[in-house]
């Protein structure tokens, strides 16, 4: 069921697409980002219409007062955790900052409401056995045997790189070096063992690829049935297309149950338990942040709080009164 039209005057209504037009082509977002920006703002703008009466326009949002804005927040608490609703707050507040900078609208009233407080969940990590019992299993659960290749190339490719699913999903076949060894230069070839990731905010960062994904990618490329050229996406679905997180996610609800893993193991978890199998190895927080592309440490030395573990037998072994 489609939805009904926002209710939005035509000036806002264009106001709003060529503020997406910023984020897309200035600001450089992700089409993700994008979608959800729009949805957000798209959500605040119903709300307004039910709240003032009818359709929102820009002389509406100029006049708006903290009680209304808090409205609309509070009105979200019902059906929303509180990290969605302090980033659709963001998303407003974008929309307004670039509202006043283009001279069309000011109003400091949406600047003076503070986030709602988030609370900070540590990241969940599988334990190193069931880490190492998962890519056993995964390349068990197809009939077709590059279909158990893919499932496993992708698997290591983020649990031994760090990699998020659209990062992973998002490479092409040009991007693995070591694929068209014949093909590249001495200079190229000395680079063959990284990959270049484009994390969030299309910022690039350098990973190391260790030989056990490597042999895992080209034994699934050798074996995919569909031909590949430069520019094709690496991992591809059933149908030759570039393959859907989604299908990979419904792999790993099959993969968890049927070795008992917790239903907190995710794409994600994978990237968690490569970040802290690091940190329990001797890894510092600064190379880890970097492999991770975190942009703050400070999201880094969460893995900190996991790892006790490790932080308990350094304890036990250098305190001279332990």
């Amino acid at each position: 069921m489609k939805k009904p039209p926002l209710p939005v005057s035509e000036p806002l209504r264009q106001a709003m697409a060529a503020w997406e037009e910023w984020l897309r082509h200035v600001k450089r977002a992700s089409a993700h980002t994008i979608i959800a920006y729009a949805i957000d703002l798209a959500h605040f703008c119903r709300f307004l219409s039910e709240h003032l009466g009818g359709a929102v326009s820009l002389d509406h949002l100029k006049k708006l007062e903290p009680r209304d804005i808090r409205a609309w927040l509070a009105s979200r608490s019902v059906d929303f955790e509180a990290a969605s609703t302090a980033r659709a707050l963001s998303t407003v507040k974008s929309f307004f900052r670039w509202l006043e900078k283009q001279g069309i609208i000011d109003n400091a009233a949406i600047f003076q409401l503070r986030s709602p407080k988030i609370k900070k969940s540590l990241p969940r990590a599988l334990a190193e056995a069931q880490a190492s019992q998962a890519v056993e299993t995964i390349a068990t659960q197809h009939d077709e045997a590059w279909l158990n290749k893919r499932d496993l190339a992708l698997l290591v490719l983020i649990y031994g790189c760090g990699l998020r699913i659209g990062e992973a999903l998002s490479l092409q076949y040009k991007d693995c070096a070591w694929l068209r060894q014949r093909d590249l230069s001495a200079e190229a070839l000395a680079k063959a063992d990284t990959l270049t990731i484009i994390g969030k905010g299309n910022k690039q960062r350098m990973v190391p690829v260790l030989p056990l994904v490597k042999d895992a990618i080209a034994e699934y490329a050798a074996a995919c049935p569909y031909p590949f050229s430069p520019g094709s996406p690496l991992f591809l679905g059933q149908r030759g297309r570039a393959l859907d997180p989604a299908i990979f996610q419904l792999q790993l609800r099959k993969l968890r149950a049927a070795i008992g893993l917790p239903e907190s193991v995710t794409p994600h978890a994978f990237r968690h338990s490569f970040a802290t199998h690091l940190l329990s190895a001797g890894g510092d927080l600064r190379s880890i942040q970097e492999l991770l592309g975190h942009a703050s440490l400070s999201t880094t030395q969460r893995y900190t709080h996991v790892d006790k573990e490790r932080l308990l037998k350094a304890y036990t072994t250098a305190h001279p009164r332990a």
